[in-house]
């Protein structure tokens, strides 16, 4: 027999009492919140989520206050891809939601699960041009995996577990709650459903076995294999399952950007990142190779060139990836895996043959030794190689790097050995200045016990650089690199290459002192013009318990090679002058 006492506290009776007191929707909003794990959430309020905020107000889940919305995107970017778990971010209606929209597109190329919470306008004031009213789920359809406008408080729960299921459900992405004010301040019981049923959003995740059987027939009979990585390797926690199947395959490896850190950049058989600025091993493997494995990837511009006529011409395509859309997208695909990454690679090592390849990887050793990535360096000048070079071994590959967009990323992505996967979070699809600082705040917040280097231009740092002031006041030891040249580098490389040496608008030399800017805001900030100088400050950063900037002057025209140009096939690299 059940005491009185034990039917008071039962489940059934809490949930019951749960369901018969009425929350406001921003109440409902935040503990739905909290039912899905979120212990962080980034934004910057407004009018029309002044409900959200006061609700917010009894800290149940942690609040970063941005310096700007696309700070605060950024940063819950960031904090995504550092974890895997969906990032959250809040704006207000108007202007709020539409500071989120290049932040919003960044996670959509790049396969980045968020959920983005906007307020609007009350539902009676909806198309009347009213105070910072804008359609932002009509703004933002094509950048966002699906987005929702909440018409009844009664539905707030469903949508926000649906949202949440999208987001990080089959391939990543973001996914917008626009809240109307009415709808945030109108009361309803609370039950929070475990799972939701989507119709039309089932993603396959096992892989036929017909297709394992005849990938292994492939290997068996190749000779000259490659797999090329990307980001679904990283999405789907697979870094194990690639290296086995790497190893036991006998096959080489190369990753794009967003794959970097997917395989270990000291392994054997890893070839370095392919493409426009790729190592000449990874694309003479692609030009040579009998037959190509993408894991991930998308076969995007940067990597094929848009030639697809030269691209891999004597290949048979294998393409595995758990978005079907892509698969065939831009390469004709000799074998196609629909899957999810750490399944297909799983059923795949399970019999999986050795490829005949030991006289291909003796080729790739001759061109590794031939044909290594390298650069001049000197005593006098600082060359930004050697400061990525630098960050790499002071830290053992073993931090956590954000980057801006341009030169640096691709030097980064070239010097910086990593080896763990979500250790490089930088913008690939979109390219996204003033992604890579408030990305490093994030995914500090994630992981306040690594150390988080975000590497920028000085282009890039001034689109972002007023989160100095979040860093400063919640003393998050994010470590600031910047590559200082004095350029817009990647825009003034193609003008030198492609235009004549016609540098239209690339000189930045006008930009503020950056130590005294970090110094204003209240963090450490330290400059360096040479070798000696940026080993000694940097460790001087390294040791620093808080923030720190520190401004690398190097060489003002130094160029990113090896380079292929847009339009051209893989073997016309431009080797540049560093022989």
């Amino acid at each position: 027999m059940t005491s009185q006492t034990e039917m008071k506290n039962s489940p059934m009776k809490e949930k019951s009492a749960e369901m018969d007191r009425e929350y406001t929707g921003s109440e409902i909003l935040l503990r739905c919140l909290v039912a899905e794990g979120v212990d962080r959430v980034f934004g910057y309020p407004g009018g029309a989520v002044l409900p959200i905020y006061d609700s917010l107000y009894d800290g149940h889940v942690k609040h970063l206050l941005a310096r700007h919305e696309q700070g605060a995107i950024h940063a819950a970017d960031g904090y995504a891809r550092a974890t895997g778990k969906p990032g959250v971010v809040i704006a207000t209606s108007g202007p709020g939601a539409t500071n989120l929209v290049t932040g919003i597109a960044t996670a959509m190329m790049d396969s980045i699960p968020l959920v983005c919470i906007t307020g609007n306008v009350a539902q009676n004031l909806l198309g009347t041009d009213a105070f910072q009213e804008a359609d932002i789920t009509g703004i933002t359809m094509p950048i966002t995996k699906h987005n929702y406008l909440v018409r009844d408080v009664n539905e707030l729960p469903r949508i926000i577990k649906e949202a949440f299921t999208i987001a990080a459900g089959g391939r990543p992405g973001p996914v917008l709650i626009d809240i109307p004010k009415d709808v945030s301040n109108a009361k309803a019981s609370f039950y929070y459903p475990e799972t939701v049923h989507i119709r039309g959003f089932q993603p396959t995740t096992e892989p036929h076995p017909l297709q394992i059987k005849k990938l292994h027939q492939a290997i068996a009979g190749a000779k000259k294999p490659v797999i090329i990585a990307g980001g679904g390797v990283i999405s789907s926690g697979a870094t194990e399952e690639l290296v086995r199947f790497a190893e036991g395959s006998m096959i080489p490896v190369t990753t794009t950007l967003m794959g970097i850190g997917g395989f270990s950049g000291v392994h054997s058989l890893f070839l370095g990142m392919p493409g426009m600025h790729g190592t000449y091993a990874a694309n003479h493997c692609l030009l040579g190779c009998d037959l190509l494995i993408g894991v991930g990837n998308r076969f995007d511009d940067r990597v094929t060139m848009g030639r697809i006529d030269k691209f891999a011409p004597n290949a048979k395509i294998v393409h595995i990836d758990i978005d079907p859309a892509e698969i065939g997208k831009n390469v004709d695909t000799y074998i196609p895996i629909v899957g999810d990454i750490k399944n297909v690679l799983t059923a795949a090592n399970e019999g999986l043959p050795s490829a005949d390849s030991s006289a291909w990887l003796q080729q790739i050793e001759q061109w590794k030794e031939k044909y290594p990535l390298q650069y001049k360096q000197d005593d006098d000048t600082l060359k930004p190689q050697w400061v990525i070079s630098h960050l790499h071994e002071t830290t053992h590959g073993e931090a956590i790097v954000t980057t801006d967009v341009g030169q640096h990323q691709m030097w980064v992505a070239q010097y910086y050995r990593f080896v763990h996967p979500r250790s490089l979070l930088s913008s690939g699809g979109l390219g996204t200045m003033g992604f890579g600082f408030p990305a490093a705040v994030g995914a500090q917040l994630a992981y306040p016990d690594r150390t988080v280097i975000a590497v920028t231009g000085d282009g890039g740092f001034q689109m972002t650089a007023q989160e100095l002031a979040v860093i400063a006041l919640e003393k998050i030891p994010v470590k600031v690199a910047v590559i200082n040249n004095r350029n817009l580098g990647m825009v003034r490389q193609w003008q030198e290459l492609f235009h004549g040496q016609r540098y239209s608008e690339v000189d930045i030399g006008g930009s503020p002192d950056f130590v005294k800017l970090a110094e204003a805001y209240g963090v450490k900030g330290w400059r360096a013009h040479n070798p000696e100088e940026a080993k000694q400050v940097w460790q001087e950063a390294l040791r620093h318990p808080g923030p720190a900037v520190v401004d690398f002057w190097v060489t003002p025209h130094e160029n990113v090679y090896p380079m292929v140009a847009a339009g051209t096939s893989l073997e016309e690299m431009i080797m540049g002058d560093e022989d």
